[in-house]
């Protein structure tokens, strides 16, 4: 999913101008019944909708702001907006929270629709799979509003407890999702251009398999093993 960009440069958190190294990721959600970005993101682009009372957070005033936002779009589409640059000090969790973690919202609804709650779901973990990669942060560092009052480095809030258990997620399930793209993200799985019409066929006649996470390992030594085990399956295919 792309992530749109937004700056909220006449949000008073953006106009105090403190950075932070990230040590983490705090998923909020709004507490509103309003999935419309617009509501909180602003001016409109062309994408998000015009915002009737003016009542966006690209202000003064406002007293919080956040990396990113996930909501509908004027479309009804779900989409990432980027608020803040994301090594930014945020305004969003009352506490030391703010010094270490880059933040989301997630735009909520009646907390009813599967639909609606699929696909913020999904964009969440993408999110925090794009963030983790660029700041090199584990699956482990990504907590919610709640799960950071608990670790005493945020204020008293239950999202997103009270919403993800609806739809049979949680922030377990949340991590471990991003930690098997990420782990897939170290398969050696992608061959070279010059390779790949003969890895295809090796995978396709199951003579290249992987091991049993899959990873092909395309650029690593080859055992003596290894090899046996190639010849073995080549011999059974053109038997």
């Amino acid at each position: 999913m792309q992530i749109h960009k937004l700056i909220l440069t006449a949000n008073d958190c953006y106009k105090a101008g403190r950075y932070i190294t990230p040590r983490g990721i705090m998923v909020h959600s709004t507490g509103a019944n309003n999935p419309w970005l617009k509501r909180y993101v602003g001016p409109d682009d062309g994408l998000l909708g015009h915002n009737p009372n003016n009542n966006h957070w690209n202000m003064s005033g406002v007293g919080a702001c956040v990396h990113a936002f996930i909501g509908l779009d004027k479309n009804g589409e779900v989409q990432i907006y980027q608020t803040l640059p994301w090594t930014m000090r945020g305004w969003h969790c009352g506490r030391s929270g703010n010094d270490t973690h880059i933040s989301f919202e997630i735009c909520e609804d009646n907390l009813k629709d599967p639909v609606y709650f699929g696909k913020i779901y999904a964009a969440a973990v993408e999110l925090c799979v794009t963030l983790c990669r660029e700041f090199n942060l584990p699956p482990e560092s990504i907590c919610d509003h709640a799960e950071g009052h608990q670790l005493g480095i945020a204020s008293n809030h239950g999202d997103v407890s009270h919403w993800f258990p609806k739809h049979g997620k949680s922030m377990d399930t949340l991590r471990a999702d991003v930690k098997k793209i990420l782990e897939g993200d170290k398969m050696d799985n992608k061959p070279a251009t010059w390779a790949k019409e003969a890895v295809d066929w090796a995978v396709k006649s199951g003579i290249l398999k992987g091991d049993e996470k899959g990873d092909l390992k395309l650029s690593s030594p080859c055992t003596r093993q290894e090899m046996v085990v190639f010849l073995h399956r080549l011999f059974k295919s053109i038997k």
